[in-house]
């Protein structure tokens, strides 16, 4: 086991001695040779979204262990829990009156458990609360997002509130995570459950944004024709990007602390 550890050990040390460039573009080849690699084993990449689901549904699964069994809800951000439930709730809205499907039963399962984590930190765990560390401003995300909906949505022939609607959650899905992220570089030390809910966040992305570049890829770029005309097809590829990146720097710090055999995460500043 030690011996297995070894090179991956000096395989992390070479790259965190690299310079920030270096790393960048390591991360980007990284993740393109991921992507070639789950194009060849996954044959329907319809199931790299739900795969993407399943991996947000475990991370919940993790906060709900860590919420009933350690009684405490530290080191957990409410407000990214509130901005989760709120996209999910819009996303669910516009499945139904859109295209239900078994992402409906999906997004419901994980609306669910989203508002059995904030009823648990908002109430019964309140006093273990971080509330004084949790201090990122709700409106610098929301109104942005609600703004570039308004301006670059859907062009399908749906009722112009529902493609806002739909415009709008996936721009929030894209930068719901950052209050979390803000919480974590506030305290510096992150335990165990976090981190595990948060990685398991990171995966989810990498998988959702696999989904739509491969779809892309293999029609050719039609896929993009089908969502629309205008900014909107770009955007909808971008936000994944975007929510893809924002976690990929803690997802290295959190394999380098595992690699190294530590329970607790602890972040070097500039980190998140």
């Amino acid at each position: 086991m030690r011996g297995a550890k070894r090179p991956l050990g000096a395989v992390m040390a070479w790259v965190r001695r690299q310079p920030p460039k270096v790393k960048a573009f390591l991360a980007v080849v990284t993740g393109m040779a991921a992507l070639v690699f789950i194009r060849f084993i996954v044959h329907d990449h319809d199931n790299l979204f739900v795969a993407a689901e399943a991996a947000h549904a475990l991370g919940i699964a993790v906060l709900i262990y860590k919420l009933t069994k350690e009684k405490t809800c530290a080191g957990l951000s409410l407000k990214s829990q509130d901005l989760t439930a709120l996209f999910l709730a819009v996303r669910l809205y516009c499945s139904f009156v859109m295209e239900y499907d078994i992402h409906t039963v999906l997004d419901t399962a994980t609306l669910a458990a989203t508002l059995f984590v904030i009823y648990m930190i908002r109430f019964k765990l309140r006093p273990t609360y971080m509330v004084d560390k949790d201090n990122f401003a709700l409106y610098y995300v929301v109104v942005p997002c609600a703004v570039l909906a308004l301006l670059i949505h859907p062009s399908t022939s749906h009722n112009i509130v529902n493609r806002i609607s739909w415009a709008f959650c996936v721009y929030l899905e894209a930068v719901s995570v950052l209050p979390q992220l803000r919480l974590m570089q506030n305290t510096k030390i992150v335990e165990p459950f976090t981190a595990h809910y948060v990685f398991a966040l990171g995966v989810a992305r990498f998988l959702s944004c696999a989904h739509w570049v491969l779809q892309v890829l293999d029609t050719r770029g039609r896929l993009l024709t089908a969502l629309g005309y205008g900014l909107w097809p770009s955007m909808v590829l971008l936000s994944e990007i975007v929510q893809t990146f924002i976690l990929a720097d803690f997802c290295y710090y959190y394999v380098k602390s595992l690699v190294g055999g530590q329970l607790v995460l602890r972040l070097p500043s500039g980190v998140v």
